[in-house]
């Protein structure tokens, strides 16, 4: 038998410290919707980190960071996967699923970094670099990944690295991920231009301003920031390794130097962690909103579609990744 759905009104319970009481009436209606179209049309929602709070805790079926979700969606047992986040992870979500519908609630929800390099870019790197391997990052078109010998993500970039036992890689195409990961290994890497238009924002100087501000708080980064904002911090690492620092470790007070809402979704978990948050948001995350997913659901949009000599070069690139 079916269990009973649960409703906006009981969900509220989990976002209370980070959604006011005013703000929640504007969110129920769609929650509810959301949460009957999932059972009518057999639907799971894939949310990154950086979703707001009423997405990622009320609605979503599967969280976490960009690799976490290309493991899980590889198990979804749906018809349709609709994709909270990004253009390039619903493109890897119908890599690892082709047989699956797979939405994109918003098709303008692109990214910076995939943005900042083409197909055509890789294959020019080749030429300049002949037999060096290509890592790409995820956040990439699936057009990029399929000139590529394997993806990475920040979670995994330094594994990836090792795992090809080359003395000489190029990474494309976050810059500051791969001085970064440069930082952590004697492999010579051959790094891209791109940055992330939110982390890049992040300074070393914003990270003396917060420990003048409030002493003692522990500074954990991302890894696409520059490297001087990593060395600066406590600790660096994905999205997943920020958010399983806190729960072990437990710190008074923190600070998460990456987009917005990924301390009020940590925060909801750890109610005894003071935040100290400074707003970088993602103007490509926030794109995705309840209101457009209930849509994406009720009318089937906005499908994705690869093509399929693409795609076939693509998933090894990925999959590849997945088993490292």
């Amino acid at each position: 038998m079916i269990g009973a759905l649960p409703t906006a009104a009981s969900l509220y319970e989990r976002v209370r410290r980070v959604i006011p009481p005013i703000e929640w009436p504007a969110f129920a209606d769609d929650i509810d919707a959301i949460l009957a179209l999932k059972r009518e049309r057999n639907a799971v929602i894939l949310a990154h980190n950086y979703q707001t709070p009423e997405i990622f805790h009320c609605v979503a079926d599967i969280v976490g960071d960009s690799l976490a979700l290309a493991r899980k969606a590889m198990t979804v047992e749906a018809d349709v996967i609709v994709v909270a986040g990004v253009h390039f992870m619903a493109e890897t979500a119908k890599l690892l699923n082709p047989g699956k519908t797979v939405l994109i609630p918003d098709l303008a929800a692109g990214c910076s970094l995939a943005d900042s390099i083409t197909a055509e870019d890789v294959r020019l790197m080749r030429q300049r670099y002949p037999g060096v391997p290509v890592i790409t990052y995820v956040n990439t078109s699936a057009a990029v990944k399929a000139e590529s010998d394997i993806c990475c993500t920040s979670g995994n970039a330094l594994a990836v690295v090792k795992s090809l036992n080359a003395p000489r890689v190029i990474m494309l195409p976050d810059e500051y991920l791969a001085r970064n990961i440069a930082a952590q290994t004697k492999v010579e890497i051959i790094a891209w231009k791109g940055r992330c238009e939110v982390h890049e924002r992040f300074t070393a100087a914003d990270i003396r301003e917060l420990r003048g501000a409030h002493p003692g708080v522990t500074v954990l980064a991302h890894p696409e920031c520059p490297p001087e904002v990593v060395a600066k911090a406590d600790f660096a690492g994905s999205t997943a390794a920020m958010s399983d620092y806190v729960g072990r470790h437990k710190p008074a007070r923190v600070v998460l130097m990456t987009e917005c809402s990924m301390s009020d979704n940590v925060a909801v978990e750890h109610p005894d962690v003071d935040f100290v948050r400074p707003c970088n948001l993602c103007p490509h995350m926030k794109r995705i909103t309840l209101r457009n997913i209930r849509s994406a659901i009720e009318e089937n949009r906005h499908i994705v579609t690869i093509d399929p000599r693409v795609a076939e070069r693509a998933r090894w690139a990925v999959e590849r990744m997945l088993f490292v």
